[in-house]
């Protein structure tokens, strides 16, 4: 009579578990779905004419493939010059992002490090209060570097979040390595750089994800530093585009096949600036979730 109740208690939870499963790939797949079709609505539309979409403006399969919209975006030199200033935000200001986040998240991982509790604080600090934009743009000005590529790079050198980040990562690394490298006469740049840094590459990889993005995606130094046509980020080109594309519907709304600045030509806009930094993202990925995980431990 026991082994029958045990049997049908099994039963009943292994029930309980599948109808759960079932209601978790329901809901995983609803959410997956929700960033799947937009995707694919845009790739759609940007192998469409004009006169497509406007025949059914939610689509995931183009009807009549052109990639005119994307040879009109190719033809726009503000794309170029767009990729070209981007690249040199993440090929100079990368490097300088993590160097100083790197150092400085050494520094006050260490225990007999001067005031660090006071920075620590001081840090915490300014995550939540600022001087705000005008105080920057004054001492861009000061410096004579509105206008160049250097008050963007400068402008964002560090981030307070991701280094709190690294800080907590380093400080939980056995305290017992960096006793024995300066037993051994190694001073804290060769500690940093020889032992710190090579067993730390998940959070490395991680904050240099970070600040990619960041750097990819800058438009808000780069609007209010740079008026040179020739300087343009990625972001503020494409918004260019974008706008352009608005008031040419606005006005030619009756021409149906036009194709320069259509709805085509920003889906297509949008995908040149999205694939460069989804492309890199894989190889990424396993060092961006330990370091996620690991730097959050210890606080």
């Amino acid at each position: 009579m026991k082994s029958l109740q045990v049997t049908g208690k099994k039963r009943r939870l292994r029930n309980r578990i599948e109808l759960l499963d079932i209601i978790i790939f329901i809901i995983l797949l609803a959410i997956t779905l929700a960033i799947i079709l937009p995707f694919l609505n845009v790739l759609a539309i940007s192998f469409s004419t004009q006169k497509d979409f406007m025949d059914s403006r939610f689509m995931l399969i183009p009807k009549k493939v052109t990639f005119a919209n994307y040879k009109a975006i190719l033809q726009d030199g503000r794309l170029w010059v767009g990729y070209r200033t981007t690249l040199i935000f993440l090929m100079i200001g990368v490097p300088l992002n993590l160097f100083l986040t790197t150092s400085m998240a050494y520094g006050l991982s260490q225990p007999g490090f001067p005031l660090r509790k006071f920075f620590i604080y001081f840090i915490i600090f300014t995550m939540m209060f600022n001087g705000g934009i005008i105080p920057l743009y004054l001492l861009m000005k000061q410096i004579n570097l509105i206008n160049t590529i250097w008050s963007v790079i400068l402008g964002a050198g560090l981030n307070s979040f991701y280094l709190i980040i690294m800080r907590n990562y380093f400080m939980s690394l056995p305290s017992s390595l960096v006793e024995s490298a300066r037993l051994d006469g190694a001073n804290e740049w060769q500690i940093l750089f020889r032992i710190i840094i090579p067993i730390s590459m998940p959070i490395i990889a991680t904050i240099t994800l970070f600040y990619s993005v960041d750097r990819w995606n800058e438009w808000y130094f780069a609007m209010i530093f740079i008026r040179k046509n020739e300087l343009v980020s990625l972001q503020l080109a494409l918004r260019s585009i974008v706008m352009e594309g608005q008031a040419s519907q606005h006005f030619n709304y009756t021409d149906v096949n036009a194709i320069e600045f259509s709805d085509g030509m920003k889906m297509g806009a949008v995908l040149c600036t999205m694939l460069p930094i989804m492309c890199v993202f894989p190889f990424l990925q396993k060092h961006f979730v330990k370091g996620r995980l690991l730097g959050a431990i210890k606080a």
